[in-house]
């Protein structure tokens, strides 16, 4: 159990189940369990994509972006995934105002850890990270934009026990392999447009070190 505040406890997205269990997940009652992290599907009577993020400490709008405060669940045993994933690595933000999104997130007392600029077809781009307990936040956007509209929970990024391994299970359901940014891990996209699932996903390989993760610059 993560001893950082602001642990992320439930996603719901809206998405039928059946999709994810074809993506290699165990879904039992249209719930998924991966480490800390609940996910709920729950269709798509309520929208499509990340509908809401229950954490700790966290209740309200932020920038546009759903949380709800929640307290701890039940410890329950983890299930094995079929596809390999053992953890949620991190949830993926998207803002149209780097700056504006950041304080907001800020305000509501996660603290920025780490912050990353690179080019990217001849725009660049920022990517800042928070801790929300074992899993991080990973907000990203151009560097200098300033536009209107909120920020969204857009994507998830899975850690694997072996990238390998989850490669030959999946089989063309999983891209290829490339290097991830984060040194010494590799990185493969899932084909989620056809699962039909809604929400952007890629799976990693471990951490070198699992005691002491870093921010994933995927």
């Amino acid at each position: 159990m993560s001893t950082r505040p602001f642990q992320l406890r439930t996603l719901t997205i809206g998405d039928d189940p059946a999709t994810w269990v074809a993506a290699g997940f165990m879904v039992d009652g249209g719930t998924i369990r991966v480490g800390n992290t609940m996910i709920s599907l729950v269709g798509t009577d309520r929208g499509r994509g990340i509908l809401t993020a229950n954490v700790d400490g966290l209740a309200g709008r932020i920038d546009g972006m759903p949380f709800d405060g929640t307290q701890p669940d039940p410890a329950e045993p983890v299930p094995v995934h079929a596809n390999g994933v053992i953890a949620l690595d991190h949830l993926v933000a998207m803002s149209p105002d780097m700056d504006r999104t950041t304080e907001a997130l800020s305000l509501s007392g996660l603290e920025p850890r780490r912050t990353r600029t690179f080019d990217a077809g001849g725009s660049t781009r920022r990517q800042c990270f928070f801790w929300m307990g074992d899993v991080i936040l990973e907000l990203a956007g151009d560097d200098d934009a300033h536009g209107d509209g909120p920020a969204l929970l857009w994507g998830l990024a899975f850690t694997c026990a072996d990238l390998d391994e989850s490669a030959r299970r999946l089989g063309e359901r999983l891209g290829p392999a490339k290097p991830a940014v984060q040194k010494a891990r590799e990185i493969a996209t899932l084909r989620t447009k056809e699962l039909d699932i809604s929400v952007p996903i890629v799976l990693m390989s471990p951490h070198p070190d699992d005691d002491a993760p870093e921010p994933a610059d995927a």
